[in-house]
């Protein structure tokens, strides 16, 4: 059973950084790509970051493309996004997930929409 749980949200000054980390669990995690995705209050959910599974190539939204960065630890099934510089438009809940391309995009393939992890960035 997919078992995906995110942790390291709370509150930040803008400008301030955040790491979210994923720690997933029944299924062959190396051979997955994982992802972020986040909602804000009122918006439509977006994707985030993805990240191939055994060569860990990088996929980002243009709005957080150099101040966060997404990585794996394939060994202890964990994933991560550090957020660095950040805005209050990065306000959301932050959700991790197992992705799969969808022409130039990323799509969830898996995710416990119930779950996730609040990022509040104060002005």
């Amino acid at each position: 059973q997919v078992h995906l749980e995110e942790s390291g949200g709370g509150l930040v000054q803008a400008g301030g950084s955040l790491k979210l980390s994923c720690a997933a669990s029944g299924f062959a995690f190396i051979s997955y790509p994982m992802g972020w995705f986040r909602q804000a209050r009122g918006k439509e959910r977006e994707f985030v970051a993805a990240i191939t599974g055994s060569d860990s190539d990088t996929y980002y939204t243009d709005s957080v493309k150099g101040r966060f960065t997404i990585s794996r630890d394939n060994a202890r099934e964990m994933v991560y996004l550090q957020m660095n510089n950040l805005t209050p438009e990065d306000t959301a809940v932050y959700y991790c997930a197992v992705v799969r391309r969808d022409k130039i995009t990323w799509r969830s393939a898996w995710t416990n929409w119930d779950q996730g992890t609040q990022v509040t960035v104060s002005s």
